[in-house]
């Protein structure tokens, strides 16, 4: 498989990541087995999102996951879980 076909193919993989609502602590907290060493946290999703903007393509570098010269798209799949407890009077 040439360079090109598995950039592009990365490019349409995404990363899957993870992410929790930490009760105790009030943050939201992403963490990822696809992308080595991912562990953050942000007091709210969109926060987290902007975050993870920036650590993925970092950690894949750092990983070795992506070459050092790599340009283009990165995708990476967000699913969130967060449980709540509603008091009804």
């Amino acid at each position: 498989m040439s360079e090109k076909v598995e950039l592009t193919k990365m490019s349409q993989t995404p990363y899957k990541v993870e992410a929790f609502w930490d009760r105790e602590a009030q943050v939201w907290v992403a963490q990822s087995e696809d992308v080595p060493g991912l562990a953050t946290e942000a007091n709210t999703i969109e926060a987290l999102t902007d975050k993870l903007r920036q650590i993925i393509p970092e950690l894949l570098l750092v990983n070795h996951l992506v070459s050092p010269d790599y340009t283009g798209a990165i995708a990476f799949e967000l699913t969130s879980h967060r449980q709540e407890l509603i008091q009804v009077a």
